[in-house]
């Protein structure tokens, strides 16, 4: 795993746990909404790095 996607999941996991711990009633926060592009910037950067290999022969 690259720095940057341990990175984005370190925020991820962060911005995660500081919406369930901060705010219980509230549906959508601004912690809620960051830990979601988080963890898209930690998929791309897994596809970035070549971590997920895409098998182009379907089996």
């Amino acid at each position: 795993m690259s720095r940057s996607a341990a990175g984005f999941l370190i925020l991820a996991l962060l911005s995660g746990v500081a919406h369930f711990s901060l705010f219980e009633e509230t549906e959508v926060t601004l912690p809620l909404i960051g830990c979601g592009v988080f963890a898209v910037m930690f998929v791309l950067a897994l596809v970035a790095g070549r971590r997920i290999k895409f098998d182009p022969v379907l089996r």
